[in-house]
């Protein structure tokens, strides 16, 4: 041991703190709580036998050491969740990407709230639920939110002035208050509901709806009164899915983890008011070599330390290290009495097992995402070795046409990112340069179109591919490497590939690039391939139905909108219509038996 380090030991106080550990470079690779700061820091510097070998690699990058004095070990527990959170040491059991958490937010001091996403906590009086495992958990639930209770989703200031509302309030989903369409009262019944359909107190909420229907309907305001039992059949639907055939009870969570190697993958479901109100995952790093107990123990410290609600009753899998030390600090975090337990038996051991046996499948999951991001890496660094780019192709967009002997001619574009479809980024092109049947000029006026608007940087075209897809062979390659020519785009490769023989081609060689069948690159291409030749067919359609639609009913003397509208709607097809009897068709609203007659002729 170094002279430097022997002196820090001997300086160490016997007082409760917070240990930190540098390496040469000065970076924190572990932070560490203690009853006894002396104590626990000397005992990673006794008998290597006795350590693990986790252990041992940390204590051999050790070059200098820091501690702070705490109070009592209750602070130390938060100092140290505060500095994990905060340095993201290497040696520590932590969270993955646990910066921020995203949360819901609720400003009940706002005379017109909404529901918003935030990642962060203020003391402002506003309620909040979470943390959520992800950007994307959040949102799923308020999406959720919005179908079920129709708050506002806007953040323009209400005057209740405003000459048309948006389109939420026509479909339903916001009761216009910018258009003084309801009053304050009315808009706080619904936040109410939202708040107590957050805190599980879903029936509540039913009770409220119910009445508020059967009002509704003895004044005669009938659709008021169908709104409302829409709002209790999709509150029903939720509370039937949230049934299990465990008998639960209060407001609990259920924590249990499955482990492989460096990585811990934790479920945790919620209970309120005796029902599985939902449940999330969370990833933790730096496991190798750590008990399933230290795991819980680091998960249970880092989550509750930012959760916005702490139950009364804590099941765990595992019992956690320092048991009566988190229980007193759960408790003073949550302001009252609060229980961990590790089941052992009945209704909460089977709930753990359930629990357990959800967070075996998540790792399983995990593990084959991991997997084939890892095939997608190599075939993109395949890609680049076969095809000679200059660099790996982070961005591949695919192009591809649809077309009926010329007719109704369209183009499509999507892209890979990192290999993986990004439909934000997929764009349409209808064809409208081009006579007759020429795949190479319509192919040119896709790419002419894409680039000529990347050029001029409009929104939404500006990225730029490391690698262009053409379906087809040599002449379409050819045919798009003139438009590269022409825009000056030569820095941007382009390949062709081929679906016949699957034969992948590049500029300047006549013969198909030798890759093999089963090659992570080759599938890399077909993929694109295939998602621009579905996008572009699925457009294609789209149009047909639209041209056949438009062109024969929108002929018939005496349809106009409302009527083919209806017609449509009865029938679904001009087929359909086609195929019905003159009184089916006379049956549909605004059709009289003798137009019905026309109609039949016509078709």
């Amino acid at each position: 041991m170094k002279a430097q380090l022997e002196e820090q030991l001997k300086a160490l106080p016997a007082n409760p703190g917070v240990y930190l550990f540098k390496d040469e470079q000065g970076k924190i690779i572990y932070v560490g709580k203690a009853a006894n700061l002396n104590n626990r820091v000397r005992s990673y510097f006794g008998t290597s036998s006795s350590l693990s070998s986790k252990i041992q690699q940390l204590v051999s990058k050790i070059q200098d050491i820091e501690f702070m004095i705490t109070n009592s070990e209750q602070e130390a527990l938060i100092l140290e969740c505060n500095l994990i959170k905060k340095y993201h040491p290497r040696y520590n059991v932590r969270l993955k990407d646990d910066k921020t958490f995203p949360y819901l937010k609720i400003n009940v001091n706002e005379e017109w709230p909404g529901v918003y996403i935030t990642r962060r906590i203020k003391n402002d009086g506003a309620r909040y639920f979470g943390p959520f495992a992800s950007a994307g958990s959040v949102r799923k639930t308020l999406r959720l939110l919005k179908k079920i209770f129709p708050f506002r989703s806007c953040t323009k200031p209400i005057n209740g002035s405003d000459k048309r509302p948006c389109l939420n309030y026509y479909i339903h989903r916001c009761l216009g208050p910018c258009i003084g369409a309801v009053t304050k009262a009315e808009y706080q019944e619904v936040i109410n509901q939202v708040i107590l359909f957050l805190e599980g107190k879903q029936e509540l909420v039913l009770r409220e709806l119910n009445h508020r229907m059967t009002v509704a309907a003895q004044q005669l305001q009938f659709e008021k009164a169908s709104l409302l039992r829409d709002q209790i059949q999709a509150i029903k639907r939720i509370i039937e899915g949230q049934k299990i055939a465990i008998t639960l009870r209060g407001e609990q969570d259920a924590i249990a983890l499955a482990q492989n190697g460096g990585q811990a993958y934790i479920e945790i479901f919620f209970i309120r008011n005796n029902k599985l109100i939902g449940h999330d995952h969370f990833t933790m790093e730096g496991t190798h070599d750590e008990k399933p107990g230290q795991i819980m123990t680091n998960f249970v410290k880092q989550y509750y330390a930012s959760a916005s609600y702490i139950p009364p009753v804590i099941l765990i899998q595992y019992p956690v290290d320092e048991m009566s030390v988190l229980t007193k600090w759960l408790k003073e975090r949550r302001r009252g009495n609060i229980k961990l337990q590790v089941p052992q038996r009945g209704v909460k051991k089977r709930l753990i097992n359930m629990v357990a046996e959800n967070a075996d499948k998540g790792l399983l999951l995990v593990k084959a995402k991991q997997a084939n991001l890892e095939i997608i890496t190599s075939g993109l660094q395949e890609l680049k070795d076969r095809l000679c780019l200059p660099k790996i192709p982070l961005r591949i967009e695919g192009y591809d046409i649809s077309d009926i002997q010329g007719a109704l001619a369209v183009g499509s574009m999507i892209a890979l990112e990192k290999g993986l479809p990004k439909p934000s980024h997929y764009r349409r092109f209808r064809l409208k340069m081009l006579a007759g049947v020429n795949d190479y000029a319509m192919m040119q006026e896709i790419l002419r179109r894409r680039f000529k608007r990347a050029i001029a940087s409009e929104t939404g075209w500006a990225n730029m591919p490391d690698l262009i897809l053409i379906d087809g062979g040599k002449g379409h390659l050819n045919a798009a490497l003139e438009v590269r020519q022409e825009l000056r785009l030569d820095s941007i490769p382009i390949v062709s590939l081929a679906k016949e023989n699957e034969e992948v081609f590049i500029p300047g060689k006549p013969e198909p690039v030798d890759i093999p069948k089963d090659s992570p690159a080759l599938h890399i291409l077909q993929r694109a391939r295939d998602e621009a030749h579905r996008f572009a067919i699925s457009y294609h359609r789209r149009l047909r139905y639209k041209e056949g639609v438009t062109s024969i009913l929108d002929d018939i003397l005496g349809i106009g909108p409302k009527r083919k509208k209806a017609l449509l709607h009865k029938f679904s097809s001009v087929e359909a219509i086609k195929d019905a009897s003159t009184e089916e068709i006379s049956q549909t609203k605004g059709i009289t038996l003798a137009l019905a007659n026309k109609i039949k002729e016509y078709l």
